[in-house]
């Protein structure tokens, strides 16, 4: 049993401590199906020992197993009837919501395996919850209201108003319909107001609630239809079942975003249909029980809080690379003229074949390419890859649009409309796209999670080419950092631009006009920040790639003048890293793809973060 003294570190489920932007896998996998949960699951925990629970409401059980487990360990039965809610202490105690039928809320009790009633309701439990005190709280979806009663009062009748008034309605003292609770080591209950699209928050003996997320929120960051499911992590960073939009989503610094079911609803393995619970396990993997889909999806958190698709070294102020290339791909595989390449994560390398408008792939240690993606796309000048496979790619020159080729579906489908070719393509982790448009003098975006194609806006420049800070004048390069910070390659002003989050001002950070000109650029094309923030530019019509450091910036690779010797280029255009640190150039003029190999020694033990 809880005791009044525990705190936070013995609570019975998990409160994981996140970075500032984790992200998980956006392909769910399928832990337990209908013929173990039923149809339309509704409720899920998961225990501080990685213990699952779920209700079957079909034939009125509770499903027990090992998170590491591949078969159910316990099923328990009971008389209760389609239970919403469950929730289970630290002692392996289950309360479970049996109000619908029989006016009440069940607590099978572990040490002797017998049900007993620990609270009459007047509706359903659409949300339960026991906090730090011992006091079960019961979130009542028809009666518009929360209550809640001690358990260490004996007297069944002492339940009370936790929030709501009983009466529907969008007033701060109000609920509409209100399904998932939580509630804080302060005793501060957090409600999913279902009907109302929005999370409230009453604080400790408050009756009028704030509005923390959704409809009327003071930071309205995301709209929600109909939250039905809500966690605090150990920050106090809110993570909201999103029910009729299909998703996750998560507050950070920066507002919220989406994190899991973000490609609309579904039943592919990064889609749900009518998610209604979920619960993080220790590590922090998500588990929602993705209702209409009749199973339970498992949606990894990845390892490396920046959980980028692509490579962000961490290399030190003085890391140096070996001045002779290698040419890993010639113009019979890439074609003429190449310009845009992706290596991922993983080190599989894409590069977008101009001449015959395919994307090829291959790994990096293979000789040939182990895949061709054949388009109707023309004459790409871009390409980006997320962390699930799908390959943006320009399509501008011709069609204005920006293309999405699904690795799930192997379809492409149109993304984003552009009035040009995007010179830049990026994909941030709010899953915003970004197109550099060269003739138009500026960045635009829009968000990924957005149905709405006509969500496009400016991010930076002004649409009129000029030096102005507010201006741009050829952009090509992108780069969007994990603070969604914007650098732009600015061409024809020869400079780097930083484009901090909501500033239409740019900061020149490299390149003419800087604060610190220890370098000039001469039409730069591409741009990498690594870890540590050093940057990486393409020296487009100085044949070179050069880095910051400590002391300024400095050649890299390509050092030696233009011409086709492994130790020069010519009008390289973009670069990737690889895991170990290694740079892939795109050597247009040379029609090759260059690889420089990093010297690890440079900068004594490499280090990549994790």
């Amino acid at each position: 049993m809880y005791n009044k003294k525990r705190n936070a570190a013995t609570l019975s489920f998990n409160q994981p401590k996140f970075g500032p932007t984790p992200i998980w896998d956006s392909n769910g996998i399928t832990i337990a199906n209908q013929s173990i949960v039923g149809s339309n699951p509704k409720a899920i925990f998961v225990s501080t020992n990685n213990t699952i629970y779920v209700a079957n409401r079909d034939d009125n059980t509770v499903v027990m197993w090992q998170e590491e487990s591949i078969d159910r360990t316990k099923i328990i039965r009971g008389n209760f009837t389609r239970p919403w809610s469950l929730f289970v202490t630290s002692n392996g105690d289950i309360y479970i919501g049996d109000g619908e039928k029989n006016g009440r809320v069940q607590k099978w009790i572990a040490e002797t395996n017998i049900f007993v009633t620990v609270m009459n309701v007047d509706s359903s439990c659409y949300g339960l919850f026991v906090d730090i005190n011992d006091t079960l709280y019961c979130s009542m979806y028809n009666h518009h209201q929360v209550t809640k009663r001690s358990l260490n009062d004996s007297l069944m009748t002492s339940t009370r108003v936790a929030g709501g008034t009983g009466i529907n309605g969008s007033a701060s003292n109000q609920l509409f319909n209100p399904t998932g609770i939580f509630v804080d080591v302060n005793l501060d209950l957090y409600v999913a107001d279902c009907s109302n699209d929005r999370v409230q928050l009453f604080q400790l003996g408050k009756s009028n609630a704030i509005t923390v997320a959704g409809n009327t929120s003071l930071n309205s960051t995301i709209t929600l239809f109909c939250p039905s499911g809500i966690i605090l992590d150990a920050e106090k960073y809110l993570f909201i079942v999103d029910n009729n939009n299909h998703r996750i989503v998560g507050s950070s610094l920066n507002g919220f975003r989406c994190l899991v079911g973000c490609y609309g609803m579904g039943s592919q393995s990064n889609q749900l249909k009518k998610p209604f619970s979920f619960s993080f396990d220790r590590s922090g993997n998500i588990f929602v029980t993705d209702q209409d889909n009749h199973r339970i999806q498992k949606f990894l958190l990845m390892k490396d809080s920046f959980a980028l698709s692509f490579n962000r070294p961490k290399f030190c102020s003085t890391a140096t690379w070996n001045s002779n290339g290698i040419t890993f791909a010639n113009q019979s595989i890439v074609g003429e003229y190449p310009v845009s390449i992706f290596v991922n994560a993983n080190n599989t390398i894409y590069v977008a074949n101009r001449d015959s408008n395919t994307v090829v792939m291959w790994q990096e240690k293979s000789v040939n390419p182990t895949k061709i993606i054949s388009g109707n796309f023309k004459g790409p000048a871009s390409l980006f890859v997320t962390s699930n496979g799908d390959i943006y790619i320009d399509d501008g020159y011709e069609d204005g649009r920006v293309q999405r080729w699904i690795a799930a579906t192997k379809t492409f489908v149109t993304v984003m409309n552009v009035n040009s070719f995007c010179t830049g393509l990026f994909v941030d982790i709010n899953n915003t796209l970004y197109c550099s448009m060269s003739d138009y003098h500026r960045v635009v975006k829009r968000s990924l999670n957005d149905s709405l194609m006509t969500s496009t806006r400016v991010a930076g420049g002004t649409g009129i080419s000029g030096s102005a800070s507010n201006q741009l004048n050829s952009p090509v390069g992108i780069f969007v950092d994990v603070n969604l910070d914007l650098y732009v390659v600015d061409y024809d002003n020869e400079r780097v631009q930083l484009f901090q989050s909501g500033e239409s001002n740019g900061i020149t950070v490299a390149g003419r006009a800087s604060l610190n000109p220890t370098i000039t650029l001469n039409y730069p094309t591409g741009i990498i920040l690594d870890a540590e923030k050093y940057l990486f530019i393409v020296d487009n019509n100085n044949h070179r790639i050069v880095g910051s450091s400590l002391n300024g910036f400095r050649c890299l690779v390509g050092c030696y003048g233009e011409g086709s010797q492994s130790n020069q280029l010519s009008g390289p255009f973009s670069f990737s890293f690889d895991r170990s640190g290694n740079m892939f150039v795109t050597d247009q003029e040379n029609h090759r793809i260059q690889k420089f190999q990093y010297y690890e020694e440079s900068c004594g033990k490499f280090r990549i973060i994790e």
